[in-house]
């Protein structure tokens, strides 16, 4: 996997791939800033509808604001990995056919591109999978908070698993039809849970972690065709 983050990071200057990492930062950015100015309105008009009920009725605005901040911060620590991933999972299919061109040739005229509606598809259950899990995991990130590092780990490696799960299916979908996904989930569960460790713990790196999701993407195309991640032969024609 080391090797195919190091191919990785030498096709973040190819044009189609920058291309990507600039329309999902984009939109990234513009769901976080549509989801601060929601909230910073939601509050100012709790604040100032209820504010006198709660005794905050001249600090309420000053309230609201403190609690946008907090808040956005905060989901940007919990969500972004899940926004990021939905949304490179829109795109996901230009990164991997700029890889495969370069890298794998064969591979690339023997695929076939995924449709724009199924990648959009892909990306909310992507983004909807990663918030729903960690929300079903957060009473045992709670209780583990009492080791100290115990809901870091359990963090990673749930992030881990979810990871390599939506990384591999951006490469495999070009390469195999739908129906087969879930076997071939199942004889690559390790080998896709190392990729999504590795695409993890690039995330967890501040101003590196804007570059994860193209990383992870290009990383998991690598680690397809390289044989990390998939058993048999490199395809088996195009599929229907």
């Amino acid at each position: 996997m080391i090797h195919a983050l190091f191919l990785s990071f030498g096709q973040l200057l190819d044009g189609r791939v920058a291309a990507v990492f600039l329309k999902s930062l984009v939109l990234t950015a513009l769901l976080f800033a549509a989801a601060g100015v929601g909230l910073w309105w939601g509050l100012h008009w709790l604040t100032d509808n209820y504010g006198a009920w709660i005794g905050i009725s001249r600090e309420g605005g000053v309230v609201a604001d403190i609690m946008t901040i907090v808040v956005m911060l905060f989901a940007w620590w919990l969500l972004f990995r899940a926004i990021a991933i939905g949304v490179i999972g829109i795109f996901a299919d230009e990164v991997v056919a700029a890889v495969e061109a370069k890298h794998y040739p064969q591979a690339h005229a023997m695929a076939r591109d995924v449709p724009f509606a199924r990648s959009v598809a892909m990306g909310l259950r992507a983004g909807l999978r990663i918030i729903l899990i960690n929300l079903l995991f957060a009473p045992l990130y709670i209780v583990l908070l009492v080791t100290g590092v115990g809901t870091a780990i359990a963090f990673f490696l749930v992030n881990s698993w979810l990871l390599g799960r939506d990384l591999g299916d951006m490469v495999a979908a070009r390469h195999m039809p739908y129906g087969e996904l879930p076997q071939w989930r199942r004889r690559t569960s390790l080998r896709r849970f190392v990729l999504g460790s590795v695409g993890t713990g690039v995330m967890l790196v501040p101003v590196l972690n804007l570059l994860g999701p193209i990383l992870g993407a290009a990383m998991a195309t690598h680690a397809y065709h390289l044989g990390q991640i998939k058993r048999g032969p490199t395809n088996s024609g195009k599929t229907k």
